[in-house]
């Protein structure tokens, strides 16, 4: 049975008081730290990098998801994967050769996951469905926190484990945008098991919020 995982997204943390935020949620339960890296040509925001990804490893033991929503990541893979990344998902409409860009990510140890936009279909997953680890599904747009959750996520998210499990294939499928305690079931239930969350954890009680998604997420059938 697939392990149901939140990954709070860092991006909508407080970042003077980070390292308390990030205890706050693993001691709630969090099992990753979803780590947002922008280069500003790829989506228009630019976020944080490497040395950021330095210091966070040293503080916690949770798993470091890095999504590098950066143009051709396969330039940054040895440096964040140096740095202490645990998975580094890029994404398939950012690089010239994604699947040379994955076995760069599995050839420095690392978990390799790829990322797709709304607007992207679920079909072009499928030449790396037996190369990637983990596959993300974006359900708002690329680069700003807050959005809302786009209702034919569902849709994608269901048509992914589709292809995965006509394959017989176990991997995570991670969704990324909008993902609130009022509509996480329903993310579960099209076949997601890695939820990530950044104003859902971060804005309100951090213990209570990740308590809350942990609740949900332990108990989903």
């Amino acid at each position: 049975m697939r392990e149901n995982i939140l990954a709070p997204s860092m991006l909508s943390a407080d970042f003077k008081i980070l390292g308390e935020q990030l205890k706050q949620t693993e001691e709630a339960g969090a099992q990753y730290i979803h780590f947002d890296v922008m280069d500003g040509i790829f989506v228009p925001s630019i976020s944080f990098g490497m040395p950021v990804l330095s210091s966070v490893k040293g503080f916690t033991d949770q798993v470091l998801d890095v999504h590098l929503m950066v143009t051709e990541p396969i330039r940054y893979i040895k440096d964040f994967a140096a740095c202490g990344a645990d998975i580094i998902t890029i994404h398939l409409e950012a690089c010239e050769n994604p699947g040379k860009t994955l076995d760069e990510i599995h050839a420095c140890g690392v978990r390799a996951g790829i990322s797709i936009k709304p607007g992207t279909p679920v079909e072009a997953l499928i030449p790396y469905l037996e190369q990637a680890d983990m596959f993300l599904i974006m359900s708002v747009e690329p680069g700003f926190g807050g959005q809302a959750f786009i209702p034919e996520s569902l849709g994608r998210i269901r048509e992914l484990r589709d292809m995965l499990d006509e394959r017989g294939l176990e991997k995570d499928v991670e969704v990324d945008g909008g993902i609130y305690h009022s509509n996480v079931a329903e993310v579960l239930d099209a076949g997601a098991n890695v939820i990530v969350s950044g104003s859902g954890v971060y804005k309100g009680d951090i213990r209570k919020n990740t308590a809350g998604f942990m609740e949900i997420l332990r108990n989903h059938e």
